[in-house]
């Protein structure tokens, strides 16, 4: 029996000239920066003074307690959770009706994504939200909601919504991430299903398979394996953009820094940390959205 040849090892990939110059360039960007910061601005560097807003000493009780950076760093998360809970089940219903057969859905998700697509993010949030959110919220009573009712009296209701006084704070900028990210995903998720054959629909319908039925069994999971790398991109964006929402007084990460940086003078720091504050949130949904997709691309072998 004749033995099956072992599939080729995988060559080691090694360092160029090009590479090694490109090292040393951003070797040297990094020590002028220093050098610029330090003798041309002659600034004087205090981590520590802004380090303190992060976690602060408690004198009375003797432990540390969460500051204002990080107050502000879970709030980010939580807009980016629902905005992005939301903006997929946006785009997901507005992606499809772009592919339907109905042209009223098609002309209205249509007209969405373009307005939309087409008007600039700081314009789209203080219209949505001193024209139609300060409107709207408080006829629906989320301006009124009773402090002392259970249901948002409790420790589960903070963790996810934050404080209730700012409750339609909140609402109004997860709403306006969600959708002004959503007509992104739309788009996303249109390409992905019309990536896919019309063979697959005529196939499917052919052995008695209803439209939502295709849809669901047949062509969304094909089309899903295709637009996961560009919607994880998407996602990642969202989190990026929810620094916009500090401009109508929602107190995230940015928002709450810029009061830091005034407060303590010390811009380059406040700065510095907040940047790596967002790049471990976004770095870490790169490595989730990475492992889902390696993880697709097996299910395929």
């Amino acid at each position: 029996m004749t033995k099956r040849p072992s599939a080729p090892a995988v060559p080691r990939k090694r360092l160029t000239v090009t590479d090694y110059t490109l090292f040393a360039g951003v070797i040297v960007l990094i020590f002028f920066s220093i050098y610029r910061v330090n003798d041309v601005l002659v600034y004087n560097w205090n981590w520590q003074r802004v380090l303190s807003f992060v976690v602060r000493f408690d004198s009375e009780t003797g432990t540390y307690s969460a500051n204002l950076l990080l107050y502000g760093l879970m709030t980010t998360v939580r807009l980016a959770f629902w905005a992005t809970v939301l903006a997929a089940i946006i785009g997901l219903i507005v992606g499809y009706w772009r592919t339907c057969n109905n042209l009223t859905l098609r002309i209205i998700s249509r007209g969405y994504v373009e307005l939309i697509r087409n008007i600039p993010p700081l314009v789209f949030i203080f219209i949505f939200f001193f024209f139609i959110s300060s409107q709207i919220f408080p006829a629906l009573g989320f301006d009124n909601i009773d402090r002392d009712n259970v249901l948002v009296d409790n420790v589960l209701f903070r963790i996810f919504f934050g404080d209730v006084r700012l409750f339609s704070n909140f609402l109004a900028g997860v709403l306006c991430l969600a959708m002004f990210e959503a007509a992104y995903i739309a788009e996303i998720v249109r390409a992905g299903i019309q990536s896919i054959g019309k063979d697959q629909w005529e196939a499917a319908r052919a052995i008695g398979l209803s439209r939502f039925n295709v849809l669901r069994d047949v062509i969304l999971p094909q089309a899903g394996r295709k637009i996961l790398p560009p919607l994880a991109g998407q996602f990642i964006t969202l989190i990026k953009d929810s620094s916009i929402v500090s401009l109508i007084s929602i107190q995230e990460l940015t928002f709450l820094a810029t009061e830091v940086a005034s407060s303590t003078t010390k811009v380059f720091e406040t700065w510095i940390l907040v940047g790596g504050m967002y790049f471990c949130i976004c770095f870490s949904f790169a490595v989730l959205f990475g492992w889902l997709e390696r993880r697709a691309r097996r299910s395929l072998k």
